[in-house]
């Protein structure tokens, strides 16, 4: 069968309005805390998938202590997106809100079932995917990720070291 103009246009049309339903289906049913963003349920286990992706080569090797680093620096990027501004945080929010959702996880990472059991690999290639994807959104939330888990990694004090920085300067602390 081949596709024509109008059949191409319906279909996007469509899969847009599926993916707002979506997101409203999602804010309906998870309602914005008071105070900001809110790292739960299937958004933590995203950000747990996430961090060894990012993180692949620098995590500690122990089972035990690879845990530990991965739940100390999803704690680091919650407490990191709590200092953002209200409306970056709800963008945030929004974007672990598709991640969450099984639909638009599928449609956007490739990853047939949920994050617990994603696989490190699996997720580093939707992540790579999306760092060079056309779409200049996939990119954005790509860079937000990526900034937010090195920035979560790094701020341990701990992880100074492995690329040479002194801490901050004395007379400034």
């Amino acid at each position: 069968m081949e596709t024509t103009r109008r059949r191409f246009l319906k279909t996007g049309l469509l899969a847009a309005a599926l993916l707002a339903a979506g997101g409203g289906w999602y804010r309906h049913t998870h309602p914005a805390p008071p105070h900001g963003f809110a790292l739960d349920g299937e958004a933590r286990a995203a950000l747990d998938a996430i961090v060894p992706a990012i993180l692949a080569g620098t995590l500690p090797d122990a089972p035990a202590d690879r845990t530990r680093a991965i739940a100390a620096t999803t704690d680091r990027v919650h407490q990191a997106i709590l200092g953002l501004p209200l409306s970056a945080q709800q963008e945030v929010q929004d974007l672990f809100g598709l991640l969450a959702i099984g639909p638009a996880r599928r449609l956007l990472t490739g990853l047939p079932d949920g994050w617990a059991g994603a696989r490190e690999a699996d997720v580093a290639a939707f992540l790579q995917a999306w760092r060079v994807h056309r779409l200049a959104l996939l990119r954005t939330a790509y860079a937000a990720l990526h900034d937010l888990v090195l920035g979560g990694w790094y701020s341990d004090p701990a992880h100074w070291d492995a690329i040479g920085y002194p801490g901050p300067i004395k007379e400034l602390a």
